[in-house]
């Protein structure tokens, strides 16, 4: 049996947007910057999606820039913000993902900004008193933090950040990878200046994403070359994956109710028979209320198999992820439980869940986690 639960990492991508693809690609293969016929079919496309993109999350098309994904549209934000806008401060958090702490740490390695960092509270979610006390101290700077974290779940009330942030004359930036197509976002109620998105989190095409930018804000080109993206970031587009990434955003938002009560259905169960069936077991992070549906980070009690865990998972035929699989295969453990005090006796695993997961393989999953600790302590 072969059951994938490491959504989080990335998603299958849906037959209709590769359809939608593989189409484009047998008949439409003009470089978009081209001004014959074959170039306008393929530009038209690209404007289309764009378009789209833009309806779904109220904002103008012309908000909207495509980018290779979610760690491009990261490093853009932040850098645009420090060289274009003026920004002296950054204030964030310890668990950020590496593609906003890796470039706020580069960027005071340089010597270009101060770094701030806003407590967790002990379930890991952001104090948001404590980011209003460092807005005060350094207003007009830089927020950058995610609506939900990667490896446990927790979301981020957005609106409220968004208000302190304008109440203090700061920009905000929202990296959204793991809940775009999850959930409902409307940029023209929350104050958000940037925010990144990568399409294979809701099984879209790697390798495309985006970046919204707020029309208030004025930034210079962040890859030169050409005068692709309106002399934002030069460089022939992605043709194909920005149709299949717009198409697989139409798809998650005409599905978006069922396939969330679906998906929280199934993590629901997963808590439930986890419970009920491993002794000992706990929840990384704020598992039961304020947490995106798709993800559960899950602590083991202290056993002869913890540090093969994800081996054994891997043999039974059970895909799943130590922590961000930006960081597979690294020796460094993850940060973000690290910031959470995890004991490092227990065995932690993210289970991520999508449209395609079922009771009946988590039951499977279940059994195969009984068999290592329950047999392992009666044996």
């Amino acid at each position: 049996m072969s059951i994938y639960l490491d959504n989080a990492a990335t998603t299958p991508m849906h037959p209709e947007v590769i359809k939608e693809i593989t189409q484009m690609m047998q008949e439409e293969y003009g470089n978009p910057s081209s001004t014959h016929s074959h170039g306008r079919v393929v530009r038209t496309r690209i404007e289309e999606a764009r378009k789209k993109i833009a309806s779904y999350l109220n904002c103008t098309p012309g908000e909207i820039f495509f980018t290779s994904g979610g760690t491009e549209a990261d490093n853009m934000a932040i850098r645009k913000s420090v060289s274009d806008c003026g920004v002296k401060n950054i204030i964030s958090s310890v668990i950020e993902h590496h593609a906003v702490t890796h470039t706020i740490e580069e960027l005071v390695h340089e010597g270009l900004v101060v770094s701030h960092h806003v407590d967790l509270l002990p379930n890991g979610h952001i104090n948001l008193n404590h980011l209003e006390d460092l807005l005060k101290q350094h207003p007009n700077a830089l927020v950058s933090l995610m609506h939900a974290n990667n490896e446990i779940g927790n979301l981020l009330d957005i609106d409220k950040v968004g208000e302190l942030c304008e109440k203090y004359s700061a920009l905000f930036h929202c990296d959204t990878v793991q809940t775009m197509g999850h959930l409902p976002i409307d940029l023209n109620k929350t104050n958000i200046t940037f925010l990144a998105c990568g399409a294979h989190k809701f099984n879209g095409p790697k390798g495309v994403g985006f970046i919204y930018i707020n029309h208030k804000t004025k930034i210079t080109p962040y890859l030169t070359g050409g005068s692709q993206e309106r002399n934002m970031r030069g460089g022939t587009e992605n043709v194909y994956g920005i149709v299949g990434m717009a198409k697989a955003l139409s798809l998650a938002y005409d599905h978006l109710a069922h396939e969330k009560n679906q998906i929280q259905g199934i993590k629901s169960y997963m808590i439930e028979q986890l419970v009920e069936h491993i002794p000992g077991v706990k929840f990384n992070g704020d598992a039961f209320e304020s947490s995106l549906y798709t993800v559960l980070n899950v602590s083991f009690p202290p056993s002869p198999f913890s540090e093969m865990l994800l081996f054994k998972l891997d043999i039974s035929g059970i895909s799943a992820s130590g922590g961000s699989a930006c960081s597979s295969g690294s020796s460094i453990g993850s940060h973000v439980l690290a910031a959470l005090k995890s004991d490092p006796t227990r065995a932690n695993v993210r289970f991520s869940f999508g449209r395609q997961n079922t009771k009946e393989e988590i039951d499977y999953v279940i059994g195969k986690l009984k068999e290592m600790f329950v047999g392992a302590s009666n044996s």
